[in-house]
């Protein structure tokens, strides 16, 4: 294992490296590509409490076998070894070391859950593995200064507590707030994020939060807690099973806080229908990409190629699916990625042209929004457009907003 002085001084030469554009000309290949092969690994919630986002890993695993069926890339296959971890931080670190000291992936792409990748986060940059296009919205994961080899795909959740809190100031500045968080980074970070949106002058309008375990079996004590704080504008800052709970329990409570609702949880069959379609009326959430459920996109040329891609790769019934187009979305950056690359597929060079992308416009993105990101910005998705469910579909309403 390389010493703790050793892991900062090249995390600083990278990060310097990174800054200044001068990543070195050329290097070997990563370890897995071949002339006819790029390996690269993952690891996935395919059980546990977190277990409904597996359905991204499959939609990844589905783009790349459509990429593979149309040539793969430059001349080579795709080959994503993605392992069940169970949304076990440990559990990821066994299933990481083993993809890269013993399967031999090139990178890492797309491993899912805060906690789960902060696990491996060290290990990865320390070692100078990319760790590209993860899904989680930690600002942690979007700071090439101390983690020059990770780039998170998700937005940034700070971002979407931010804008709540504005739109909030805006539109009830007498609310009584209350937060709902999950206690790791991902909830610490909408809670920050709050607080930054209401800034010094509102402050006094966060009257409580109230944070849960992602092993408790439920959150109605915490939802109860709220409730007699005398909260009516909730934002919640959890994962799917318990915003499921918490918009459930608020309803059987007859309390009726305006509810906001962070995108991680925005799935309309995973959340919204277990919590019931009558119970979630009126939630509030933040888009960052077109919904395959809204029919005005019917028409649309992405949807279109989406539809297309669902009847030849996935099942009917993930044509609706949020979580779906997710991974649809982030295995097409990944894969542009690659094809940048061009025969340069070191590591150097993959992380190179991670970090170099201008108005890149993927599928399904919001109509306007384009990623940049740069080697001193790694933030990925910065558009959100605030909907509400009328019990069938995510309504849009207000102006495109940007971080």
């Amino acid at each position: 294992m390389v010493s703790r002085r050793l892991f900062l001084q090249s995390s600083a030469a990278s990060a310097a490296y990174v800054a200044s554009g001068l990543w070195p000309a050329w290097a070997a290949n990563a370890p897995g590509v071949t002339d006819t092969e790029i390996k690269i690994g993952q690891t996935m919630p395919y059980s546990g409490p977190a277990s409904s986002y597996g359905l991204i890993g499959r939609a990844e695993a589905a783009y790349f076998k459509m990429v593979n069926d149309t040539g793969g890339v430059n001349g080579r296959k795709i080959n994503l070894i993605s392992l069940d971890d169970g949304y076990s931080p440990p559990k990821t670190v066994e299933q990481t070391r083993r993809l890269v000291e013993q399967e031999q992936v090139g990178f890492i792409f797309g491993s899912l859950g805060t906690a789960p990748n902060s696990a491996i986060c060290s290990y990865l940059n320390e070692n100078k593995i990319p760790q590209l296009f993860i899904a989680s919205g930690a600002s942690m994961f979007a700071d090439p200064q101390h983690y020059p080899w990770t780039i998170t795909y998700d937005p940034i959740r700070r971002s979407e507590g931010r804008l709540f809190a504005k739109y909030i100031v805006k539109t009830t500045p007498d609310a009584k707030i209350g937060v709902l968080y999950q206690n790791d980074d991902l909830g610490h970070d909408y809670l920050a994020g709050v607080r930054e949106g209401l800034g010094a002058d509102h402050a006094t309008m966060l009257v409580k939060e109230v944070s849960y375990e992602l092993s408790d079996p439920t959150v109605d004590s915490q939802v109860v807690t709220l409730q007699g704080a005398g909260v009516d504008s909730l934002i919640i800052a959890a994962t799917p099973k318990a915003a499921a709970q918490a918009i459930r329990k608020a309803y059987d409570l007859g309390w009726a806080p305006e509810r906001y609702l962070g995108s991680p949880a925005s799935s309309i069959t995973t959340v919204l229908k277990p919590a019931g379609i009558e119970k979630s009326k009126g939630v509030i959430t933040n888009l960052w990409g077109k919904d395959p459920s809204d029919p005005r996109w019917k028409a649309d040329p992405d949807y279109k190629e989406w539809a297309a891609f669902v009847a030849n790769y996935m099942t009917p019934a993930e044509l609706t699916e949020i979580n779906a187009t997710y991974g649809y979305k982030a295995a097409s950056l990944m894969t542009y990625v690659l094809k940048k690359c061009g025969d340069n597929l070191s590591r150097e060079n993959i992380m190179r042209q991670a970090t170099n992308i201008k108005d890149y416009v993927g599928p399904m993105a919001l109509p306007g929004a384009k990623i940049n990101i740069s080697p001193d910005d790694y933030r990925v998705n910065r558009q959100f457009q605030l909907a509400r469910f009328n019990g069938v579909i995510w309504e849009w309403f207000g102006d495109v907003l940007t971080d």
